[in-house]
């Protein structure tokens, strides 16, 4: 563990006494900050567009429509609603405590730690920041090493733009910085986005100075094909579900499960579409991406089966970090791939007989980050959503829940906890602090000893 020096603390600290000036609480300090960061963003779109690019290969209109869009949506929602979100809420009082009024206060934890991930390297991080800077918390950014470039942008944007007092960030390799920075100052909140295991470590961390947390993990998120869905609005769901951002996707579709009668019908669609995106060799698509690194591509190519269960693709080139979209079909239970989460454009198709027996195949893995279900079928739908447990997801569509500000985006067990976006990332970072108020003209004696011979009255009352 790397050991923290003495400026870096001493600059933890000064955050910490800057929050507890009060600077932050005022709503006119709030809406100008996330004001600035909307400007800065703005300022520096061509910079995130190429250093996304040299990450991820990622096109400028992929860039935007999954990065710094969505993070200017978070801004523009917290600016319409910010007023709103402050005001205390007014709370229904029971009659017991009659003539009182209640109201709910959310005020900010303090000095915050926001952990992003690389394969959105841009916007997970700065969409949770969003809900911080909203709620009036000081933020601590750590960027993710692996997306270098983007890592090294979002640096300069705060350092350029904003008081380190306030938003500070901290680069570097993060089994070091993290471990180092929660060593050498309490954290208020810890916000974290990324695999599982390493959010069990940060859990652990935090657990032990009861630092509360918010964990955006991941896990095997099954998309369901019944008969009855539209098989060729599915394909195009699940494809670009599954090969965007060359699979690097915590929400995308882990594997399919189709209906046996229509597994080939669905099959056909699946290919036919992913030519339609991409192209027949899709290392010559604009719109496909490449891998983050050699290490993940080696991770990839491991969990490739033998050639007679890949039906399309699985070629890939090392050098150039591509790793093309892949369909694979009769895998078992046993197969690397279907033993933890792909992150790849790898798609194994499994085929099932009845709804029952999809959910056997789902139960042998934990709680999904995300659902997906294809279906006309209304019943099958409520079926579904009283048997299935996962953390959120779509109904004939894939990903497209995560764009969503008015719904809560969290996982559940093993895929995280917690939940974020729009007046949910408010509430996330704030402590809801309930107050009870009381008027002195109304004050009974039957409240105050002595206290014999009111059980009945405290029985009528206290129910």
């Amino acid at each position: 563990m790397e050991k923290i020096n003495q400026t870096i603390k001493d600059n933890l600290y000064k955050m910490r006494a800057y929050f507890q000036s009060g600077a932050t609480l005022d709503y006119a300090f709030r809406k100008e900050q996330l004001r600035k960061l909307k400007e800065a963003i703005v300022q520096n779109e061509a910079a995130i567009f190429e250093a996304l690019k040299k990450d991820l290969d990622k096109s400028p209109e992929e860039s935007y429509a999954t990065e710094v869009g969505l993070v200017l949506a978070e801004i523009s929602v917290a600016l319409r609603n910010l007023e709103k979100w402050m005001r205390p809420e007014k709370l229904k009082t029971n009659l017991v405590n009659f003539p009182s009024s209640s109201r709910l206060y959310r005020d900010p934890y303090g000095v915050t730690l926001v952990i992003g991930a690389w394969n959105y390297p841009f916007q997970l991080l700065l969409a949770p920041l969003v809900g911080a800077m909203a709620a009036g918390n000081c933020v601590v950014l750590k960027p993710s090493e692996v997306a270098v470039a983007t890592s090294a942008v979002i640096a300069r944007i705060f350092r350029e733009n904003f008081d380190p007092r306030y938003i500070s960030v901290h680069e570097g390799e993060g089994g070091e910085v993290i471990p180092g920075l929660m060593d050498a100052f309490r954290f208020d909140y810890i916000f974290y986005t990324g695999g599982t295991t390493v959010g069990k470590i940060i859990y652990q961390a935090a657990a032990k100075d009861l630092i509360p947390v918010t964990l955006e993990l991941g896990g095997k998120s099954p998309a369901i094909v019944e008969r009855e869905a539209d098989l060729k609005a599915a394909a195009r769901r699940i494809v670009i579900g599954k090969f965007l951002n060359s699979g690097q996707t915590c929400v995308a579709p882990d594997y399919v499960l189709a209906q046996a009668d229509i597994k080939e019908q669905l099959f056909a669609q699946i290919v036919e579409t992913t030519e339609k995106f991409f192209g027949k060799d899709a290392s010559q698509s604009y719109d496909y991406g490449r891998v983050i690194n050699r290490r993940h591509f080696d991770s990839l190519v491991s969990l490739l089966p033998e050639k007679e269960k890949i039906r399309y693709g699985g070629d890939h080139d090392r050098d150039q970090l591509y790793f093309g979209p892949t369909i694979l079909s009769e895998v078992s239970p046993g197969d690397p791939v279907m033993r933890k989460e792909i992150f790849g454009p790898i798609l194994p198709v499994i085929s099932y007989d009845q709804k029952e027996d999809a959910l056997k195949v789902i139960k042998k893995f934990e709680k999904p980050l995300s659902f997906y279900l294809f279906t006309q079928n209304k019943a099958h739908v409520k079926w579904w959503m009283k048997h299935a447990s996962f953390g959120g997801g779509c109904i004939n569509n894939t990903l497209w829940h995560f764009s969503n500000p008015n719904m809560p985006f969290g996982g559940v067990g093993d895929s995280g906890m917690g939940a974020y976006h729009g007046r949910f990332s408010f509430n996330t970072f704030s402590h809801s602090k309930a107050v009870l108020s009381t008027p002195t003209w109304f004050d009974p004696a039957l409240k105050y000893p002595p206290f014999k011979g009111r059980l009945r009255f405290f029985k009528w009352m206290i129910k």
